[in-house]
């Protein structure tokens, strides 16, 4: 049951985000006006260059829990083992990205609207909850 459910986040809203990232790889502007990136009217020019590159790395590392979903769906073999390192990589993300909008935050650089900062915080705890709840799940599925 968990293992399909969290197939089914991964493979398709991790995916949804992969290919947010990627357009924003592509055509950062372009991404701003779907709002899949800040504003650049409520962002700081630091925050939405900071953004950028951050999706460029995205882009090496995010791929893997949609792949990971895929492998839990069909119960591939390899599903347990690609899940903890997307768990990780989900983990750090979130993390790392909810830290850094706090610092930039405390030091008062503007980072988005407070619908922006609401995704924001929705998608970091997304990352965080469902990485920490795959590690769990491969763990258990290995030991």
């Amino acid at each position: 049951m968990l293992q399909t459910l969290l197939g089914i986040l991964w493979a398709v809203i991790g995916g949804l985000l992969y290919a947010g990232q990627f357009i924003s790889v592509v055509n950062f502007p372009l991404a701003q006006r779907l709002g899949l990136q800040e504003d650049p009217e409520t962002a700081d020019p630091m925050s939405s260059r900071l953004e950028l590159m951050t999706a460029r790395w995205d882009l090496a590392l995010l791929w893997l829990p949609p792949v990971a979903g895929v492998l839990m769906l069909l119960d591939h073999p390899w599903w347990p083992a690609v899940s903890l390192v997307a768990g990780g990589v989900y983990v750090d993300t979130g993390g790392r990205e909810w830290a850094k909008v706090l610092g930039l935050d405390a030091q008062g650089v503007p980072v988005g609207s407070a619908r922006e900062r609401f995704v924001m915080k929705v998608t970091y705890g997304f990352f965080v909850a469902t990485g920490v709840a795959a590690i769990a799940l491969a763990f258990a599925t290995l030991i």
